[in-house]
């Protein structure tokens, strides 16, 4: 399930990267949804919470003008596969490591969920920046606006997803064992009691 959830935070960071980031954080933070590792617990910090609220503003502002939303997916282009590799590697709960030596790093793999996020959010970053600039050309920029608020809302979405699937997962667990523990407790009793 960690890999589900890793997935779907680098998805959402490839379409915005401030949104999962800040997400995390505050979820982190101020719920019980979100235990980051202790590699990780930055992301909870006020001050980087603060600044990643200010650039996720920035973002939604640039992202929705035409001409500078393709100005923005430049610059984002390095920053979202940045974001995802940061999202996929708190979200499967890899931990991170001070690189003393850099062979045993290679070996351990921990990088591996990084770089998985990277990449992930980078197929979603090009993709995103490929299709903006055709679908102003052919909307005289009126696409600008609509495109961005649906990514935004659909990076919003992607990360409560990927955060609440394993959640419902055991919310059903639960439920279906309560379920079948009550249906053979019926009929226990009705054994009991001669199939009345």
């Amino acid at each position: 399930m960690e890999l589900l959830t890793g997935f779907g935070l680098a998805t959402a960071a490839g379409l915005n990267a401030y949104i999962p980031l800040l997400l995390l954080g505050i979820l982190a933070r101020f719920t019980d949804l979100v235990s980051l590792p202790a590699g990780w617990s930055w992301l909870e910090n006020g001050w980087v919470m603060t600044i990643v609220a200010v650039l996720l503003v920035v973002e939604i502002v640039a992202d929705k003008v035409p001409a500078l939303d393709s100005v923005n997916d430049v610059v984002q282009t390095f920053v979202r596969p940045t974001s995802g590799g940061i999202v996929f590697g708190s979200g499967t709960a890899a931990q991170t490591a001070t690189v003393t030596d850099p062979g045993a790093f290679a070996e351990s793999g921990q990088w591996i969920p990084v770089a998985v996020g990277v990449a992930v959010a980078l197929g979603v970053s090009l993709t995103k920046s490929t299709l903006r600039p055709a679908a102003n050309v052919a909307t005289a920029g009126m696409a600008a606006p609509v495109l961005s608020t649906v990514e935004d809302f659909a990076s919003v979405a992607l990360v409560f997803f990927a955060i609440l699937v394993p959640v419902l997962v055991l919310v059903a667990v639960i439920a279906l064992s309560w379920a079948a523990v009550s249906i053979l407790r019926r009929r226990r009793a009705r054994q009991r009691t001669g199939g009345r």
